[in-house]
């Protein structure tokens, strides 16, 4: 029930606009990489020189004004510029419901295009960040248009939806981000059960490092990682054809320790101010977080917008905790 409650809250507009209010003031700069490209890149270049290459995400969803999805284009492209200018081991990740999914189709294409030509013409990879059930199939869409006339796109897939097996055997020869999935979704459409999850997402993972371009699991159970390490061992699966994921300051020991392993390694690095909905995400990502948060904020007779800036406190508090 608490996972759905963060789910739920995850996608309060109310409360996103909220907390933008309070930026990264009480803590939750540890799992946000800043406010601006200027400190992203900061961080993307430290973590450079250990060896491990990012993902950038300028956070921000769900927009239903052009306006605001033009905006958010505008800011991405800077990114790549600065990715480019900086000359640093980065791409970008992003979510199409952030450049007008919500608003209209073409409009959104147009500005995707707009994107991921111009990291084309430097080199850079896009992945498009897949969000819920209602904005899948026409964010593969997306990816299937534009695949028509660019190659340095990617998706991911959502081991808990019942499609995934499909979508990962039509979209092998793409560049894939292997996860389990952060939305609340409908039985009907997905597995609800965590041992049923987990399972399709080993599965999920073992098929796409078999037959697949490129692999990136995006783990922080070191289950799931050293059951990987066995797997490529014993099916000789060179280092090149996967990496591992994991989000800014998150086991950030086990980071530096893979990435000295020799295994390729990328850190997942949001920043902006549209952040709510993210922490939302990972409070219902990590059960032995959402009860310590729950216990400390929600009991309690705070008005809405301590307990905003609580559980952001709280979360980037636990975050440098090793789980």
């Amino acid at each position: 029930m608490l996972k759905d409650l963060f789910i739920g809250l995850s996608q309060n507009q109310f409360l996103n606009s909220a907390a933008k209010k309070y930026g990264l003031k009480l803590g939750a700069q540890s799992v946000v990489a800043g406010t601006n490209i200027e400190e992203a890149i900061v961080k993307i270049k430290e973590l450079n020189a250990h060896g491990i290459a990012c993902t950038v995400d300028n956070l921000g969803e769900f927009v239903n004004q052009k306006e605001d999805a033009t905006a958010a284009k505008e800011q991405i492209l800077a990114v790549v510029e600065a990715i480019h200018e900086h000359e640093v081991d980065a791409h970008i990740s992003l979510k199409p419901s952030q450049l007008g999914l919500d608003i209209d189709y073409s409009f959104c294409l147009e500005n995707l295009k707009e994107i991921v030509s111009k990291a084309h013409e430097y080199g850079i990879f896009i992945n498009f960040d897949m969000e819920d059930h209602g904005r899948l199939q026409p964010s593969f869409d997306l990816l299937d248009e534009l695949s028509k006339s660019y190659d340095n796109i990617g998706t991911v897939i959502q081991a808990y939806f019942y499609r995934a097996i499909e979508d990962i055997e039509k979209y092998k020869n793409y560049r894939l981000r292997i996860v389990k999935g952060a939305y609340k979704e409908r039985a009907e459409v997905a597995y609800t059960a965590k041992e049923e999850i987990d399972s399709n997402y080993i599965k999920l993972i073992e098929y796409h490092l078999l037959h697949g371009k490129f692999t990136s699991i995006a783990t922080h159970d070191h289950h799931v990682i050293n059951h990987v390490k066995k797997f490529v061992k014993e099916h000789d699966i060179p280092n090149d054809q996967f990496e591992f994921q994991m989000l800014y300051g998150f086991r950030k020991e086990m980071q530096l320790e893979l990435a000295k392993e020799g295994y390729n390694f990328t850190t997942y690095i949001p920043f902006g101010d549209d952040w709510y909905g993210y922490y939302m995400r990972r409070l219902a990502e990590r059960p032995q977080n959402i009860n310590l948060v729950a216990k400390q904020v929600f009991n309690k007779k705070t008005n809405t917008i301590l307990g905003v800036a609580a559980g952001a406190f709280l979360l980037g508090r636990l975050s440098k905790k090793k789980k």
